[in-house]
């Protein structure tokens, strides 16, 4: 099932299972893995997209590996907050996961998750041909940072 409020998707989730937080992109879809608690997001790691089974496929059993309860999937839109293009291709990709798996699927707004990252890597003075290898899984980490962050708040609010 798919969920546009964040706070449902948060609320059904069981408890103490892994998230994975997911950057779609037209040629590569980033995941990070997070610890049991929801506590840490972990880069993990770049799918190059091949064909939309192959790319389900290999995710599936990422998530099954790590025993992932959930889906934050990273939506990215304008930065005045309308909906593009992009996110359109977002939710076709998230729709037809979800008819492919059980697993709950939530959407966190992922403006500037990118420039994080690239700023990171920059930081860690990472050299341009690594940044490009490890950007779409780093960008997915701060996805589901993001995500686990407040989902904390919801539990403590």
């Amino acid at each position: 099932m798919i969920y546009d409020n964040f706070e449902e998707f948060a609320a059904i989730l069981p408890g103490f299972t892994a998230l994975a937080g997911l950057d779609f992109g037209d040629k590569t879809v980033g995941v990070a893995i997070s610890d049991r608690m929801g506590t840490v997001a972990t880069p993990l790691e770049t799918i190059r997209r091949k064909k939309f089974t192959l790319d389900a496929e290999h995710l599936f059993e990422i998530t099954a590996k790590r025993e992932v309860g959930g889906l934050v999937l990273g939506l990215p839109r304008n930065m005045d907050g309308s909906e593009g293009p992009r996110c359109q291709k977002t939710r076709a990709f998230a729709r037809n996961l979800s008819r492919l798996t059980e697993l709950p699927i939530g959407f966190w707004d992922e403006r500037l998750s990118t420039v994080a990252a690239e700023r990171a890597l920059l930081e860690a003075d990472t050299s341009r041909k690594r940044r490009a290898e490890l950007i779409d899984h780093v960008a997915a980490s701060y996805i589901l940072q993001g995500a686990l962050d407040r989902m904390r708040h919801l539990k403590n609010g």
